[in-house]
């Protein structure tokens, strides 16, 4: 891989402003790398080249091929697992078991896309006498991706590999913080057999090439992941030449802890939704909801097991790495003087551990107890490693607090009641939820998204190939 290029047409391509970003690793806050700021332009070249790749190589590929292609390219990424892991570590700070997870589930991806490539079909409809109606689905065309900075290889398998696998051409444009792995990727889908101009990445500031790539006339459906503000300013740019956008925009999600819950069952989720990632993950389980009558027991638990958690560079695979950049670190430390300002008791925080580099973007594991269910930190992603406890009196006022934020995206709900369990899942307000567990380990097959302020669509499973295609109707008079 060049250093500051973009990877367009199936070729390494300079920006044609010649200007470039720093590369910095969140762990010293130190410049490592240099990527391309791309503008307009490069991102024009890009749409053209899919476009040819579109209406050429890959437009007349089969399904079956495609799906081969896939094939090859997850195992390409698995060859190259501890390498794309090396590298996401660093470029986002993660633990290195966390990015060699993240490199697992991108070959699972693409692997998943593989096999359902050529199983994407769509129905004969029964109708009047004398016609035969048959539905078709077909790619939107180019699609463009908006990939964020906190899972870069795994939102770029679940949007990306659906998307070829429908059989769009696609640009990508990464977050300007972790872009490294993306790159990579695209290399290896070349020699994977991915025709030039199939797949294209261009670098830059979201301000300057995410902008001009969801303006772009020529995006037929754009995907985005990020944050509600910027995913409406998203939104408003594709709706200029009307292209439909998915939308995964974060979340407040609660853990709902009934008396009945298996405690030593759920202590190990609870934790984990909200230490993956350092945080930084939409799903985090940000929220634990508990009944009054175990509250005090559990969290006490709670709080032995945040006291134990360390922050350290991502090389040292530390319980939790450092956040994304500055102006994170700032964001996450700006809630919890609030939090100190308005008098909601810590419980618990973490340690950062001493070989952690001074100008590194560290932030300490943090429990919150009795949060006011008004307070914004009850309300508003933090998107840091900060757990706010909130007591509940019975379901009714469980069911409250959970649909009590703008949000819906996940949710956990830890109960051995069957018919509470069926209750809270269908009232609950989230695309996801999960009984007695938290994640289901990823879930490449599940899909994936939220309501409100979480956005619309679905990412992941087979929900996400048809998010990716157009439904025809054909309607045949025979006679």
């Amino acid at each position: 891989m060049q250093e500051a290029m973009h990877f367009i047409g199936g070729d390494w391509v300079p920006p044609g402003s010649r200007e470039t970003i720093e590369a910095v690793d969140p762990s010293d806050g130190q410049p490592f790398a240099r990527l391309a700021r791309g503008n307009a332009d490069d991102v024009d070249a890009a749409v053209r080249a899919a476009r040819a790749a579109y209406e050429g190589a890959w437009g007349d590929t089969s399904a079956v091929e495609r799906g081969r292609v896939l094939a090859r390219l997850s195992q390409l990424v698995a060859e190259h697992r501890e390498a794309l892991a090396q590298l996401e570590s660093r470029d986002t700070g993660k633990p290195l078991r966390e990015a060699r997870a993240d490199a697992t589930a991108l070959a699972r991806y693409f692997e998943f896309y593989a096999g359902a490539a050529d199983k994407l079909h769509g129905e004969t409809l029964p109708y009047q006498s004398g016609y035969t109606v048959l539905t078709i689905r077909e790619p939107h065309g180019v699609t463009g991706h908006i990939v964020p900075w906190n899972y870069p290889m795994q939102i770029f398998g679940r949007s990306v590999g659906a998307a070829l696998a429908a059989g769009n051409a696609c640009v990508v444009k990464p977050a300007e913080d972790a872009c490294l792995s993306l790159l990579r990727i695209a290399e290896l889908a070349a020699h994977a057999g991915l025709p030039p101009g199939a797949l294209n990445v261009v670098t830059g500031y979201g301000s300057e090439a995410g902008a001009a790539l969801a303006r772009h006339p020529g995006v037929d459906h754009l995907s985005f992941t990020g944050s509600p503000s910027v995913g409406a300013l998203v939104a408003q740019m594709a709706a200029e030449h009307h292209a439909p956008v998915t939308l995964e925009l974060g979340g407040k999600s609660p853990q709902i802890v009934f008396a009945d819950a298996d405690l030593d069952a759920a202590l190990p989720s609870l934790m984990g939704a909200i230490v993956q990632n350092a945080g930084q993950t939409c799903s985090a389980g940000s929220r634990v909801l508990i009944e009054r009558t175990i509250y005090e027991p559990l969290l006490e638990r709670l709080a032995r097991a945040f006291s134990q958690l360390r922050a350290g560079p991502s090389r040292s695979d530390p319980d939790c790495g450092p956040l994304i950049n500055a102006r994170q670190q700032q964001r996450v430390a700006q809630f919890l003087a609030e939090a100190e300002r308005d008098g909601i008791a810590c419980a618990a925080r973490g340690t950062i551990a001493a070989e952690a580099p001074a100008d590194g973007f560290y932030q300490a594991p943090t429990l919150l107890r009795d949060v006011p269910r008004t307070h914004r930190i009850a309300r508003e992603e933090i998107f840091g490693p900060v757990l706010a406890a909130l007591p509940f009196d019975d379901e009714a006022d469980a069911l409250a607090l959970a649909n009590g934020t703008p949000y819906g995206l996940v949710a956990g709900i830890w109960t051995r009641d069957g018919a509470r369990q069926l209750r809270l899942a269908r009232r609950v307000r989230a695309g996801q939820v999960f009984i007695n567990n938290y994640g289901a380990g990823g879930g490449v097959e599940l899909p994936f998204g939220g309501t409100g302020h979480s956005g619309h669509g679905r990412e992941k499973g087979f929900e996400a190939l048809y998010g990716f295609t157009v439904l025809k109707t054909i309607a045949i008079r025979h006679g």
